[in-house]
């Protein structure tokens, strides 16, 4: 305690710091439409879920690949009443930090918590090197004092252990910071990734995207044709001692292709007559093809698999990423005058609609 006293003393604002210093940050960059006391704001119990199924369900995985260590001690960093912890780990202890009192205490995940607002006193109320793993899931967008928590957060880790902070798109518009409003999608990423760079104590933070993917069907908004929830991830681990290589994660073998590849040859060379996706034998729909000066095509109409769901689509944004092109993905697209089949790229799932013309 005395230790953590001492730290309330004297710990310097490191956000005040990069503000005042940092040409690249405006001075009411974490700032919020909404500056009444969070305490009050996160007092409302919210016992919904912020994300649909699907991308639940990714940042699941996302968490079993990533923490290696048997039986974790872990903190669930602005926590309510879901941790999201997979039910593979087996963890020795759970803590949760949040603003909720019912949300904490309703979390079946935790074996303990403590209510703390982070946005009045960054500094977190554990000693040194407690933690295997730090989480924090869709909420990093309301750190008024992000670089004081990740500071915070390199103490309380053990060498080697693991931050993973996770966010999508959805958010409380009135307590999300004025700079994660106005940035783009991959801006965001760009900004955790700063987050914990900005002093050297982690390693250098690596990037997980799942975008793109259908909608659960039975998800309210399912209706819009709108793609599930995005999720996008930066993790790094405190320098230290070396443990295990944590993988890779991807999302994408949920939807490896259901044929082998002699018999996705033999459908593509079937398509001119069964006018099918060969990839997922959805019916393939009659698309004009939009002429303006900067177009080369030499046909009028082509054949495109519309399906939201084809692995052909739903892999496509995990290949695109790869290649440096993250936020496009492909649909498979047959001309019918040069029987031959093509890839056309798209941007999000609504892209080339508008041009079904059967």
């Amino acid at each position: 305690m005395e230790e953590l006293d001492a730290l309330n003393r004297t710990s310097d604002s490191l956000t005040e710091k990069v503000l005042s210093d940092d040409a690249l940050f405006t001075k009411d960059a974490f700032t919020r439409s909404d500056e009444s006391d969070d305490g009050i704001f996160y007092a409302t119990d919210r016992f919904v879920q912020h994300l649909d199924s699907l991308a639940l369900e990714t940042v699941e995985k996302l968490i079993a690949d990533l923490v290696i260590e048997e039986n974790p001690v872990i903190l669930d960093l602005m926590a309510s009443w879901d941790s999201h912890i997979p039910s593979s780990l087996r963890p020795e202890r759970v803590v949760g930090l949040g603003l909720n009192h019912s949300e904490l205490s309703k979390n079946p995940a935790l074996t303990e918590w403590c209510l703390h607002d982070l946005n009045k006193n960054p500094i977190l109320p554990f000693a040194n090197d407690t933690f295997d793993v730090v989480l924090n899931v869709v909420s990093v967008d309301y750190m008024t004092k992000p670089f004081d928590v990740f500071r915070e957060v390199n103490r309380i880790l053990k060498p080697g252990g693991l931050f993973l902070v996770v966010f999508s798109s959805r958010m409380f518009e009135q307590k999300a910071v004025k700079i994660w409003r106005r940035s783009s999608e991959e801006e965001r990423i760009i900004l955790v990734e700063e987050f914990f760079s900005r002093d050297g104590t982690f390693t250098r933070p690596q990037v997980f995207e799942s975008t793109g993917k259908p909608r659960p069907k039975d998800d309210k908004y399912a209706h819009l044709g709108i793609p599930s929830d995005p999720i996008y991830a930066v993790y790094a681990e405190k320098k230290g001692d070396k443990r295990q290589e944590r993988p890779r994660p991807t999302f994408a073998e949920a939807y490896q292709y259901p044929p082998d590849p002699e018999e996705l040859q033999r459908r593509k060379e079937a398509v001119k007559y069964t006018l099918r996706c060969p990839h997922c034998e959805q019916r393939l729909l009659k698309w004009e093809v939009p002429q303006n000066p900067f177009t080369q095509w030499d046909v009028d109409f082509m054949y495109v698999c519309f399906n939201d769901e084809c692995p052909y689509l739903v892999q496509g944004w995990e290949v695109m990423k790869q290649q440096g092109n993250s936020g496009i993905s492909y649909r498979f697209t047959y001309n019918s005058y040069r029987d031959q089949c093509l890839s056309v790229p798209v941007p999000n799932l609504q892209a080339l609609k508008e041009g079904i013309i059967d």
